[in-house]
């Protein structure tokens, strides 16, 4: 830490160097255009390096300034990052959920949210990682699974993993039986047991496999083949004739979707605002 110059030579370079005019950087720090130079100035002796050319109207980097700018730049914005995951901003909730649900019914369904509560500033994660609710910053998530047996959280059902195949028209037209269809498989793999659940044998000339059930079912948008996606996912594509159910049958997964929320949240707080509208779009 003895090697680290001061912290106000190195807020004044930075914002010398956003708007490379000493004048300027004064005003945005709230200090005399003198301070600023003189804190640069130093920084520079500490160095032992010429980090800015004088000119007439501003400032200009040499090399190495414009170099140590970067990395000061990006550690300033590391601090605010870290300092703005820890203090609590009111109106504003992080929920975490994976990136199928985020595509096909959390963004679908966000404009009714903003309409309805415009002071809210909700911020999505979409990830496949399991996300920390203190380290990542995170307010509430939905994830697939068993419910977690954990006491400091509040545990709530939004829906059932309901299993259909689903196929373009054009599709469905072409291919009268579901075994026929090339089929889009995602990373649950699920299409075995659903033909076993079915009495079928897949006779299908080609698979396709990806790693999200939101590109599965794109592909089936495409008329790409049949997907297995939970029927609430699909309900937009379904009411609008995109997509159709091959078959009436359906799989119970087991693998239902949760809402997930700290117990120790500040009650009637924007988290339990999301929370409660969540569970009423479910319902």
């Amino acid at each position: 830490m003895d090697d680290l110059p001061p912290l106000n030579a190195l807020r004044a370079f930075d914002a010398a160097g956003r708007h490379l005019n000493f004048r300027r950087a004064s005003e945005d720090l709230g200090v005399t255009q003198g301070a600023v130079s003189q804190h640069v100035r130093q920084l520079e002796a500490h160095l032992g390096l010429v980090l800015f050319e004088r000119l007439p109207r501003g400032l200009a980097f040499t090399p190495e300034g414009r170099a140590y700018h970067v990395e000061v730049s990006e550690a300033f914005q590391a601090l605010v990052a870290a300092t703005q995951t820890l203090k609590p901003q009111p109106g504003k909730v992080m929920v975490s959920v994976t990136p199928t649900f985020a595509a096909k019914w959390l963004i679908p369904n966000l404009g009714a949210f903003a309409e309805a509560h415009p002071d809210i500033d909700l911020r999505v994660m979409a990830t496949e990682a399991l996300s920390r609710f203190h380290s990542d910053g995170i307010d509430l998530a939905i994830r697939q699974g068993q419910p977690p047996a954990r006491a400091a959280l509040d545990v709530d059902l939004l829906f059932r993993q309901d299993i259909v195949a689903v196929a373009s028209p054009a599709m469905i037209a072409a291919h009268p039986s579901v075994s026929e269809m090339p089929k889009l498989h995602d990373a649950h793999n699920l299409w075995p047991e659903f033909l076993k659940h079915l009495g079928l044998t897949d006779s299908s000339a080609r698979n396709l496999h990806f790693n999200q059930t939101a590109l599965a079912v794109d592909a089936a948008v495409a008329g790409q083949g049949a997907a297995l996606v939970s029927r609430f996912l699909v309900a937009r594509e379904l009411a609008s004739g995109q997509l159709c159910q091959t078959v009436p049958d359906h799989l119970n997964g087991g693998q239902d979707f949760y809402l997930l929320a700290q117990r120790s949240r500040k009650a009637g707080g924007a988290v339990d605002v999301v929370r409660d509208w969540l569970l009423a779009q479910a319902d």
